[in-house]
């Protein structure tokens, strides 16, 4: 599991990501010099801020309904711009927090550049042509001492020369020389398209050097190395964000005099034990050969690219990778979950109209789809804090907009929690983007089976949103279901009538909103009288869940995308949130609603056959996440294929392409790594609708393989080995009590599976043995 390169990164999207959950890096280069790029997950401009609202919202609200339900799409629109858009001023993004710019004054040859997934190292070793010594640089950022390290050592003595100094990606960077070998910064998240660029998060760090043997000088701002044996660079970083006192600005130093007194050795070693608790949960083998295991891992991309999709080992380095990069950004005590771009910036998506944020109509969503089914659920834990807090904010935009209790969120958030509507109807409007977020906590809490988390911070919060739907939701005149609105499909749009009279984003109902207030309040019923809390409210969400609309098929055969069965204005749009019902959700599965399912598949093959298919990152993903959820191996691999082939960096980083959503190259978005991740999780194990389902989507190429340690809903792991497709032995291990049914091919098995217990089974899903876990 090691992604290689012979080649220097010529720039950023050709480096190599390092992190520890809050700190990150990517280094790019090669013998001669090396840039590292420096960021922190809490590094935003913006600040808080409370917009617009009315003491008559309700009234609004029911005027810009009235129009809707009349068929007055265009008086509707022209309401809601007016009323659900309100202007914003310093919402922010995440930035770039500085540069590292080594210069090493060297030339040589054998240059290797390698990321070790299984050690979190980044390496780079090559032959010096000044000294003929090898050189070995070796990088980690350590979650156990919350620094970066990076060693650089030569065979010979004497045989390592480098300058260092720091650039800031900010007008307000400034850095200095505190002592000859240590370069301090400080510097505030500033910029002026996202916000007036004046208000920011405030950050301070710094670079110290330890030298063995040669020379080390300093001045104008330049740390110079001659002839060492050895260098050790350490960079601690700390940000006043969230932080009531100035406690914050002695933190790197702190971090910086622990790092050096332990040393490279400890630190090394405790930053691999710490990393690899939760790296080594999971083991994935699909039949790697030594034909492709040897080469440079975008030579690999690039066979498969014009292809060749004999390299299975390739994908399973990929779902690692994604894994590694959970890991690496978001840690249980990160401050913050993964952004837009995890917790990296090259700097390009925050300088257009585009935002390192909280998208939520599927991007950050997605960032987290692998965590759980990829046994990482304490990665989890900083987006079930966000999400907490961002209901909390999100009660002032559902009094303020709507004149309703509770809390709601729409299509994207900040650092602080941002929950007002967003700019533009057809995304901006999307009422469902907190909700659709708070699922999270469904999900971790249906894995984990953690009661205290379902009391303590799942239900509160999930309550409270569906306290704000069934205050906000209304009887549909004509049909009598209980519907949102208005509100969108993000980020699509629909003919209500002909063409010729344009097209239109907001409407009442739909699909993507009633699948996941269908979820919210089954959850919350549940959760309720499991802990026999509230029966008010369980009266009130039995008589919601019985009026809510039922899905339908279109004329087309397809799931509708609306409560209508509008014509879609734009057949080749990168979204399709209506999939949510078959993933993450389980309102449609083949075995249970199979006409729902085909029109599913109707849907996706809608998409797929549309020559403008707006082909990005996210839906590539998705495409291969539906197939899977419809048992469709074939399909959704080679979603998997086109995904890392077509719309990844040669450093296996996803992007979307330029012209999408106002992309003006080919931007790096994350999402693409960890939906991908997902899908091929997927594809060996799903676990959904009371079963755990082995190998419910195994590509033919995927013929010989095994896996361990992957996770299924109830507090369970699942490991399997497969020969020539077909099931060889699995074995399920509980960690709750757990009653399920265990399904591969044609065969089930009901299992009454008790805590601490191993339950092994042969290919036929006969029960073998029981032992202790």
């Amino acid at each position: 599991m090691k992604m290689t390169y012979t080649q220097p990164a010529s720039g950023w999207k050709q480096g190599l990501l390092l992190g520890n959950g809050q700190l990150g890096a990517v280094l790019h280069g090669g013998i001669v010099s090396e840039t590292w790029n420096m960021t922190e997950v809490t590094f935003w401009s913006g600040k808080p801020e409370r917009f617009g609202g009315s003491p008559d919202a309700r009234e609004k609200l029911a005027e810009m309904r009235e129009a809707f339900f009349s068929g007055d799409y265009v008086k509707g629109d022209k309401l809601a711009e007016q009323h659900l858009e309100p202007s914003k001023g310093n919402f922010g993004t995440n930035l770039s927090l500085c540069d590292i710019l080594i210069s090493y004054g060297d030339e040589g040859s054998e240059l290797v550049r390698e990321l070790n997934l299984e050690r979190a190292i980044a390496t780079v070793s090559y032959r010096s042509s000044n000294s003929g010594a090898a050189i070995r640089r070796e990088t980690f950022t350590t979650h156990a001492d919350g620094v970066l390290v990076s060693r650089i050592k030569g065979d010979r003595a004497g045989s390592l020369s480098l300058k260092l100094r720091l650039q800031g990606r900010t007008s307000t960077f400034d850095a200095w020389l505190e002592e000859e070998n240590k370069l301090v910064f400080r510097t505030q998240a500033t910029e002026d398209i996202h916000s007036d660029g004046t208000c920011g998060v405030w950050s301070e760090g710094a670079v110290q050097v330890a030298v063995t043997g040669g020379r080390l000088q300093s001045a104008n701002g330049e740390i110079s190395i001659e002839e060492a044996d050895e260098a050790i660079i350490y960079f601690a970083v700390a940000t006043d964000y969230d932080r009531k006192d100035d406690s914050w600005k002695a933190e790197s130093t702190e971090r910086l005099n622990a790092a050096q007194a332990k040393g490279f050795d400890r630190l090394l070693a405790d930053h691999v034990a710490d990393y690899q608790v939760l790296y080594h949960r999971v083991a994935l083998d699909l039949g790697e050969t030594a034909e492709f295991a040897a080469l440079p891992t975008d030579e690999r991309v690039r066979r498969l690219r014009a292809g060749d999709s004999r390299d299975t080992g390739l994908i399973a380095l990929f779902y690692q990778y994604g894994r590694y990069l959970t890991i690496a950004g978001s840690r249980g005590d990160s401050r913050l979950p993964l952004h837009l771009q995890g917790i990296w910036n090259d700097g390009e998506a925050n300088a257009m109209a585009w935002s390192c944020d909280y998208h939520l109509d599927v991007n950050t969503e997605m960032n987290y789809y692998p965590t759980e089914i990829s046994n990482l659920a304490e990665c989890h834990v900083p987006l079930m804090n966000y999400i907490e807090k961002l209901a909390a904010a999100g009660r002032s935009a559902a009094e303020d907009f709507y004149g309703c209790e509770g809390w709601v969120a729409h299509v994207f958030s900040n650092a602080w929690g941002f929950a007002s509507p967003g700019w533009g109807r057809s995304w901006g409007m999307n009422v469902t983007g907190g909700l659709w977020i708070a699922t999270h906590l469904k999900e971790h809490y249906e894995y984990g089976k953690e009661r205290e988390f379902l009391s303590r911070q799942a239900y509160p919060v999930m309550k409270e949103a569906a306290l704000f739907f069934l205050n906000y939701m209304v009887i549909h005149p004509k049909y009598g279901w209980l519907v949102t609105g208005p509100s969108n499909s993000p980020e699509n749009s629909f003919y209500p009538g002909p063409p010729e009279q344009g097209e239109q984003q907001l409407s009442m109902g739909s699909t993507m909103d009633q699948m996941l207030v269908r979820d919210l309040f089954v959850f919350c019923l549940e959760s309720a009288e499991l802990l026999q809390a509230d029966p008010e409210l369980q009266a009130r969400l039995k008589t919601a869940i019985e009026q809510l609309p039922p899905l339908q098929v279109g004329k087309r055969g397809q799931l509708q995308e609306w409560l209508e069965d509008y014509a879609e204005a734009q057949p080749q749009h990168r979204h399709f949130s209506h999939m949510y019902g078959i993933y993450p959700g389980n309102q449609i599965t083949p075995e249970h609603t199979p006409e729902l399912s085909a029109a599913m598949r109707q849907t996706l093959l809608g998409r797929m056959l549309v020559d403008e298919l707006e082909d990005i990152e996210f839906t590539a993903a998705l495409f291969a996440l539906g197939f899977s959820r419809l048992h469709d191996g074939n399909q959704a691999v080679k979603h998997v294929r086109h995904l890392i082939g077509e719309l990844c960096f040669d450093n296996l980083l996803s992007y979307s392409k330029p012209g999408v959503a106002g992309a003006e190259t080919n931007i790096f978005v994350i999402d693409g790594n960890f939906g991908g991740t997902a899908a091929i999780a997927d594809m060996l194990l799903q676990s959904h609708a009371g079963s755990i389902h082995l190998l419910p989507a195994l590509p033919a190429d995927w013929s010989n393989g095994s896996y361990e340690g992957l996770r299924a809903k109830g507090n369970a792991e699942a490991s399997v080995v497969w020969s020539g497709g077909s099931l060889t032995e699995a074995i399920i291990t509980a960690y709750s009590d757990l009653e399920t049914i265990v399904k591969c091919g044609g065969s089930q098995i009901n299992l009454q599976l008790e805590a601490g217990k191993r339950y092994r089974l042969d290919g036929q899903l006969q029960l073998i043995d029981i032992s202790a876990a």
